[in-house]
């Protein structure tokens, strides 16, 4: 059978024709030369009021399809004393939004919140004392509905917030002294107000980053080897031949160093160059074989550190009852957007304008500037949302690689990712290796606590900029994700507790970046299980076990509630259920990412005769703190458990010693439709704490409580994730 190229046979078959095409004229385009960046100590960076009595709420954080553009309008309209109809806001730009840091660590929410909430109470009370004055009223005889400030027993006297500032600054400076409302007062906050951007996304008229076009742009794609090489190595040049796309019209290659690329004037043809271009590679063998990955991290000098030493480790390990001691081991796994990323960008001689998808306006504007050698005042970025990418993905590397291709064509450029870029060139979420010791004395109390944990530092330099030959700086993230007390026994009350991080230099293993929850889940994944296999050791259901061991009352709540929600039945061994051929267990486990409480509990079935897990039910359960919009944080906790799910059945990337070889969904396999799990997701709400992350932090507890539902049906632990076939059926085969 002849293979057929989908676009070849979309133009013969005469039958099946489609167009879409959204042309974005760009604000940037007209509003003259780049502006400063807007200053932060100004209550005119944070909002405005309109004559119709609106208000315009300027945030800082990316809609990442988490709700935050609602969110925090509904923080903004609650101490504005507006309705949700009477706010909006304006799209993320460096010339027009605050900075307010990136849109990661389940910050918007955490870190926004606040600063919202002090600016519109700020706001607030200037409109109030220019309301007195007009209605010579003092503040303390004032009400505000809809923005409408009345005097208090008179409401035929009275004045609209957008009669006191008709479109006009405030010109005030932002202090954070305003009072803001208690939360008993609150109406806005807490409720379930539909998110703002689904109707057009629902309708098919939201402008998405692959539908930005500047006028007169060219198409760009970028070649390289199909896989990345060791972070350290890059790719090299060994030969190109321009010629080998002379046949398509207005296609030309363009490069700098070890960067190429393919312009020309219709997508199709620059698709076409790309993949007829003649270039050839250093193909060097620099990575450890796969097989090899672990036991290579595991023997390689590392910079050791002492995160947490408490109380005496080896003693309380040598007189106690019960230990059990294991080595875990966690993959690479990729952030795969279904759409890969995009970036549209007019470089100038003296200015810039990049569109892309990012977490970081500020943050990707500081990597231009120094790619392009260029005053970051004088690059302008906006931001319109992609396809997703739970971490760092490639959209700054999209970003550099366009605003490359322009400079170099003198010419805007639209850059396209391909599949094989995306997938063979991410920021992977790292490998690790994880050692757990654990002890309890003979009532199952635990007395001792070792996690010793192997990574690589994020090594995230953006492709485009490494192989151009001018690396921009490490991202922000560094390499802050190490062994921490967060899911390595912190929850437990263990009076005897020792973290050691063990991180590898980055440069002898693939790209590292932040991935959703990075890390987490292969913490969890040891820490948890060790404490499981504690709990089985003890003869002790494992739901109580942990419940004697915590203290914490946040902990306990989550714990008791995931517990609930599953109608948890106490156990004390596995039961190894069975039909013959189908296993049913349950397992329950708790973790977090940064400052919430998070636990969950997994229902789960293994197919014995091929190897096959499925989680039929997954229950959350989040303690965020104030929690502003409930519906938002239970479709956050519905898609952590699915993509729980697929990480821990399906997703690793895969590589021999000379690149990444998985480049496609086939390779790259992730959880489909009918595989997703029942998930049951619950909201600790506590209006009296402060707004913590909710964006990630159930995934390390659904993790250890898919592997200890493993146990709990085959009574086999299984060391290392994602449970394929091949490793299920292995470890079947072991302990048969």
């Amino acid at each position: 059978m002849s293979s057929v190229i989908r676009r070849d046979f979309l133009k013969t078959g005469g039958a099946l024709i489609i167009g879409f095409s959204l042309r974005e004229s760009l604000p940037a385009e007209d509003r003259g030369s780049v502006a400063g960046p807007p200053d932060a100590k100004q209550i005119d960076t944070w909002l405005a009021i309109h004559t119709d009595n609106t208000a315009t709420v300027y945030i800082g954080f990316a809609e990442l399809g988490q709700g935050n553009s609602t969110a925090l309008l509904q923080v903004a309209a609650e101490e504005l004393d507006l309705e949700m109809s009477q706010v909006r806001t304006v799209q993320l730009d460096t010339n027009v939004t605050p900075n307010q840091g990136g849109t990661y660590s389940s910050a918007s929410i955490q870190r926004g919140g606040p600063q919202v909430r002090t600016a519109a109470a700020e706001a607030r009370q200037a409109l109030l004392q220019m309301a007195s004055q007009k209605l010579e009223a003092p503040v303390e005889h004032l009400t505000v509905a809809k923005g409408v400030v009345s005097v208090a027993g008179s409401p035929d006297r009275s004045v609209t917030y957008g009669a006191l500032v008709p479109d006009k600054p405030f010109h005030l400076a932002f202090t954070g002294t305003a009072p803001v409302k208690p939360p008993a007062e609150y109406k806005v906050v807490g409720a379930r107000i539909p998110r703002n951007d689904i109707p057009d996304k629902v309708n098919g008229r939201y402008v998405y980053v692959q539908h930005v076009h500047l006028r007169g742009m060219l198409h760009g794609r970028v070649v390289r080897p199909r896989g990345q090489r060791a972070y350290g190595s890059g790719a090299k040049v060994g030969s190109l031949d321009e010629s080998s796309i002379a046949e398509i019209p207005g296609a030309r290659v363009v490069r700098r160093g070890d960067f190429v690329g393919v312009v020309a004037e219709n997508e199709w043809d620059a698709v076409r160059a790309a993949r007829q271009l003649k270039v050839t590679w250093d193909t060097a063998p620099t990575l450890p074989t796969q097989a090899r990955l672990h036991e290579q991290m595991r023997a390689a000098k590392t910079t050791d550190r002492v995160v947490v030493q408490r109380g005496d480790v080896a003693g309380a390990l040598a007189k106690a009852a019960h230990v059990v001691s294991e080595s875990y081991r966690g993959p690479y796994q990729a952030h795969a957007p279904f759409g890969p990323n995009c970036a549209v960008a007019h470089v100038m001689p003296d200015r810039a304008l990049v569109v892309c998808s990012t977490q970081d306006v500020y943050g990707t504007r500081n990597g231009l500037a120094r790619l392009l050698d260029m005053p970051a005042e004088k690059i302008r970025v906006q931001y319109y949302e992609g396809s997703g990418t739970f971490g760092h993905s490639c959209y700054d590397d999209a970003a550099q690689a366009a605003a490359l291709l322009s400079r170099l064509a003198d010419k805007p450029v639209r850059l396209q990712f391909m599949r094989w870029d995306e997938h063979g060139w991410d920021n992977y979420g790292p490998a690790h290796v994880g050692e757990v010791q654990v002890a309890s004395d003979a009532a199952g109390k635990i007395i001792a606590y070792q996690y010793e944990g192997w990574q690589h530092n994020w090594s995230a330099v953006e492709t485009s900029a490494q192989l151009a030959g001018t690396p921009a700086a490490d991202w922000p993230g560094g390499a802050a994700q190490q062994v921490s007390a967060l899911n390595c026994g912190g929850m437990y009350d263990i009076a005897n507790l020792r973290l050691v991080n063990h991180q590898l230099p980055g440069k002898d293993y693939l790209k590292g970046g932040w991935l959703r929850s990075p890390l987490d889940l292969s913490f969890s994944f040891a820490s948890e299980q060790t404490i499981d296999a504690l709990a089985y050791l003890a003869e002790i259901d494992p739901y109580q076990f942990r419940r004697q061991n915590i203290t914490d009352a946040r902990w306990l709540t989550v714990l008791d509630a995931v517990a609930r929600s599953a109608k948890w039945t106490p156990r004390r061994a596995a039961s190894q259920r069975s039909d013959g051929k189908v296993a049913t267990g349950r397992g329950i486990g708790l973790g977090t990412h940064l400052v919430s409480y998070g636990a969950a509990v997994a229902e789960i079935e293994i197919h014995k005769e091929t190897g096959r897990v499925v989680a039929k039910r997954l229950h959350g359960a989040v303690d965020a703190g104030l929690v502003v919009n409930p519906a938002f944080v239970e479709n956050q906790i519905s898609g952590q458990l699915v993509q729980t799910a697929s990480r821990m059945f399906k997703e690793e990337v895969t590589f021999n010693t000379t690149n990444v070889t998985s480049l496609d969904w086939n390779s790259y396999p992730v959880l489909r439709f009918e595989e997703c799990p029942e998930v049951t997701p619950i909201v600790v709400q506590r209006l009296n704490e402060r707004s913590t992350g909710a964006g990630e932090e159930v995934m390390a507890a659904a993790a250890a409580a898919i592997a200890n539902a493993f146990f709990d049906a085959t009574g086999v632990r299984v060391r290392e994730y994602p449970l394929t076939p091949s490793r299920v059926l292995a470890a079947l085969s072991r302990a048969a």
